[in-house]
């Protein structure tokens, strides 16, 4: 257990900087980050459904997983090409199914359950890929590389999701009582589940207060503590989507790769839920 606890600080004290360092700098490095998780995540996930004997399309799936971040950052990047891909993402992303069900048609036969392996794929790719790409459109939707407005932008959804796990598991140990959802996650508690929201509600006066204001980001306490309302609650809602997946797999975790922390799913399975929803408000609090 002690080891395992040093494995876990030792790696969060070199990787959270390193990261942090990144989203800070924006760009090609946060593009490129975000694609290895992408194809990190995507693959884990395939190996859920693979435990349960789906075979999906591993390579053609990965490899869209990982090119996502990179188109988000190119079409953001490049307007001229931004408006190239939103012309023809609908046409592109229709030829891609058609390509999915092809190979489906040609590598799978009726017993090797294709409607499951051409399902998995595309949720791979839209969950390990798309959705985390959705930290590029925060970085990058107004804020230029190299911008501190643009890393606290990123990191008020990234504290609000680390406070609500944090008080969740500490409010869940000392109160316990009903399960939040006994079959998904035994160890969830409903009093868990309401502390999280209220520590996350707490993080919204620091922000708005002290953080935003000194880097020109116009948002007022009001829409701060409504996005760490929602994030709090989506936030759960996707851990508890990832245990869902581990607990049909079979498994307590989607792989060993980060040490002392488990798999990519398993650190980014809140994010997965929160940061798209973070992108959606804060368009609509006119914010990006």
């Amino acid at each position: 257990m002690a080891s395992e606890l040093v494995r876990r600080v030792g790696f969060a004290v070199v990787a959270i900087p390193l990261v942090l360092l990144v989203v800070w700098y924006g760009g090609l490095p946060l593009a490129a980050l975000v694609a290895i998780a992408a194809a990190l995540g995507t693959a884990e996930l395939f190996d859920l459904a693979e435990r349960g004997g789906v075979r999906p399309a591993r390579a053609l799936g990965i490899a869209t997983a990982t090119t996502l971040p990179l188109v988000t950052w190119v079409a953001l990047d490049r307007p001229l090409m931004g408006e190239l891909f939103a012309d023809a993402g609908l046409t592109l992303g229709a030829l891609w199914v058609l390509l999915l069900l092809t190979w489906a048609l040609v590598a799978r036969a009726p017993s090797e359950r294709p409607l499951s392996a051409a399902g998995i794929t595309l949720l791979g790719v839209a969950y390990a890929g798309a959705l985390p790409a959705s930290i590029i459109v925060i970085r990058h939707a107004v804020e230029p590389p190299r911008s501190w407005a643009g890393l606290w932008l990123v990191c008020f959804p990234l504290v609000i999701t680390w406070v609500c796990d944090s008080a969740a598991m500490s409010a869940g140990r000392t109160f316990g009582g009903p399960k939040l959802s006994p079959v998904v996650s035994p160890g969830k508690t409903r009093s868990g589940a309401v502390a999280g929201v209220l520590g996350a509600l707490l993080v919204a006066p620091i922000f708005s207060a002290w953080v935003f204001p000194r880097w020109e980001v116009d948002l007022s306490l009001d829409r701060a503590l409504a996005i760490a309302a929602v994030l709090s609650v989506v936030g759960q809602v996707g851990d508890l989507a990832e245990s869902l997946f581990k607990r049909e797999a079979g498994v307590k975790d989607s792989s060993r790769l980060l040490p002392g922390h488990g798999g990519i799913l398993h650190r980014l399975d809140s994010l997965y839920f929160v940061m798209p929803v973070t992108a959606a408000m804060y368009r609509f609090f006119g914010v990006i």
